[in-house]
């Protein structure tokens, strides 16, 4: 009912009214963190995002387990974050769950899906429509089905150091 009537029709510019609801169901949002009104959130109190961190629009956040981004994370439209599998070598396809973390400066492209357990290191890049089933080294670039490393990118120590009074993540 909250999705369908105060989240989903609320206009784009209105990401502290999006907070405000995920926060009443325990997510832990930062202030400036924004949220596309088509984002869809699973169980929102497993969600925590950073100052600055984005879920664009039409992003899946399946929150079985924590989803965590960090400061200035973005995950761009037709994203998938899933936070649990099934084990396809039992019977009864037993429900598997793991974390997903997003480091600080990275970014999940265009309809990349991420599976559970996995974390993308900071300043890192997930290709549009990757496939992300291990961790992803910080300052790297990966691509394809399944994920693998395309190159390096350039860092710097400067946009990983916390604002002034600010613990690191």
């Amino acid at each position: 009912m909250v999705r369908a009537f105060l989240y989903r029709p609320s206009p784009v510019i209105c990401h502290a009214w999006r907070r405000l609801l995920l926060r009443c169901f325990g997510a832990k949002i930062a202030k400036g963190a924004r949220i596309y009104p088509s984002t869809r959130v699973w169980a929102p109190w497993n969600l925590t995002m950073g100052e600055g961190s984005v879920l664009g629009p039409d992003v899946d956040c399946y929150c079985v387990a924590a989803i965590v981004l960090e400061r200035k994370a973005i995950v761009s439209q037709y994203a998938y974050l899933c936070g649990a599998s099934h084990d396809y070598t039992v019977p009864d396809f037993t429900l598997l769950v793991g974390s997903i973390r997003v480091g600080q400066n990275a970014w999940v492209a265009a309809g990349a899906f991420v599976s559970p357990g996995v974390t993308i290191g900071s300043g890192a890049v997930v290709g549009a429509r990757a496939v992300v089933t291990k961790d992803v080294e910080p300052w790297t670039v990966v691509a394809g089905n399944p994920a693998r490393l395309i190159r390096t990118r350039p860092g710097t120590t400067e946009v990983l150091q916390p604002a002034a009074g600010q613990a690191c993540p």
